[in-house]
């Protein structure tokens, strides 16, 4: 089932004087279940393709369709309401709010939308448990170790139980062992809990563990056979 159709994209930055175009025609499909990178050189354009994906900004031209609705015909404030209930956002620095602990940072994304406290703290303990953090639920972020740290954004893009997750470079900030693990808990909620992911990742060898790898070079993107698919 297709989740989400880009038909056209472009972005611009700057002003009539001088303008800068990021994204030069971009035609991407994904469907309900797929776990796909995004690779290509740094500047490429592969993060303001995920904040267009994800409603962050929006684009010069061109239409992203999420379940065949037109995303950006929404309203500013409708569009924060969406990209709260549908889409969960994992960056390369985790962004937990330093005052809060573990669960409470869970929580927000809930409570945020109206959601009662309760089950909010049901949820987050429920996927802080799913990420290996149930004896952290009450450690602050700067006593949390930077692979936990990433492990609670994780649990944070996910508590409402999104369709789908946008990561920006979710290991890069991390070493290779604990970012093998980050990755590895990102491919298991792929698996075992059907959530379409997009990966932003400058780390090939990563990128050939999932089904679908899209390259972007100068503003357009190609989508590649990954080594998984080609069965390697």
């Amino acid at each position: 089932m297709e989740l989400i159709k880009i038909e056209g994209l472009y972005k611009s930055y700057g002003n009539k004087a001088k303008t800068v175009e990021v994204l030069k025609g971009i035609d991407l499909q994904v469907l309900k279940g797929d776990i796909a990178a995004v690779v290509g050189a740094s500047g490429v354009g592969k993060s303001t393709l995920l904040h267009l994906m994800g409603a962050l900004d929006r684009p010069t031209r061109g239409s992203v369709f999420y379940r065949g609705e037109r995303v950006f015909e929404q309203a500013d404030k409708k569009l924060a309401m969406f990209r709260n209930r549908n889409i969960g956002f994992v960056f390369q620095f985790h962004h937990l709010l330093p005052e809060f602990t573990a669960v409470e940072n869970v929580m927000m994304p809930v409570l945020i939308g109206g959601g009662d406290k309760t089950v909010a703290r049901k949820s987050a303990e429920a996927l802080l448990a799913d990420v290996g953090l149930m004896e952290r639920l009450h450690h602050k972020p700067g006593e949390l170790s930077g692979g936990e740290q990433q492990r609670v954004a994780i649990a944070r893009a996910l508590v409402n139980s999104p369709d789908i997750l946008l990561a920006d470079e979710p290991t890069g900030n991390l070493d290779t062992h604990t970012g093998d693990e980050v990755f590895n808990l990102l491919l298991k909620f792929n698996k075992e809990k059907g959530i379409t992911m997009i990966i932003v990742t400058h780390n090939e060898r990563l990128a050939n563990r999932m089904k679908r790898i899209f390259r972007m070079v100068d503003g357009k993107i190609y989508e590649e056979t990954s080594r998984e698919m080609a069965g390697v």
